[in-house]
């Protein structure tokens, strides 16, 4: 049975907001370019809602926080959003909404590791080098997760396999959220 359109539209834009809140944080957490042109556009459009969470949220480690804790808020409202528009109370569903939004935004960094990483391989074999923004910012972005999968595998010779390694790491933690989010609901 198909989704009604409505609650298809709220869900992808939910999404698609969080996913960039995210990618802001992990921009941050990697250090990446802020003067790129992907970052900064990132940053303009996250902005506004991150003012106030900014200013309140303390920062653990010069770490700042408020991007997830948006993030999760945007799930949270999308959920809301849904079953409000789907007729349901919000009676029994706030525990599961609470733990499928906090799932959604791990869920949310995986992901865009997982294709930050296949990107970056590609990269890697056709643009090694390139100054174009976009492979910049990947590279960027990933290099602090290649360095950590690279103390576990070393390179051999001029064959690198911390990507296979990202990726079952990457698979085996989606794996349990999934295991998660079906005992939430």
């Amino acid at each position: 049975m198909g989704q009604d359109p409505i609650s298809s539209v709220i869900q992808l834009f939910g999404q698609l907001y969080a996913f960039l809140v995210v990618l802001r944080f992990l921009l941050q957490i990697a250090k990446a370019d802020y003067y790129n042109p992907i970052s900064q556009a990132v940053v303009k459009i996250t902005a506004p809602p991150l003012a106030p969470l900014q200013r309140m949220l303390p920062r653990p480690a010069n770490i700042d926080l408020s991007p997830l804790v948006l993030a999760f808020v945007v799930h949270m409202l999308t959920w809301f959003l849904i079953i409000l528009v789907k007729g349901h109370g919000l009676g029994d569903n706030l525990t599961p909404i609470l733990v499928i939004s906090a799932v959604a935004v791990l869920d949310t960094i995986l992901t865009i590791y997982f294709w930050a990483v296949i990107g970056s391989v590609i990269i890697s074999w056709v643009a090694p080098g390139s100054y174009h923004p976009g492979p910049q910012l990947i590279t960027q972005l990933t290099e602090p997760v290649f360095n950590l999968a690279r103390k576990v595998i070393p390179s051999l010779g001029g064959l690198d396999l911390s990507p296979i390694l990202i990726f079952i790491v990457i698979q085996i933690a989606r794996s349990q959220l999934a295991t998660i989010t079906q005992m939430a609901l």
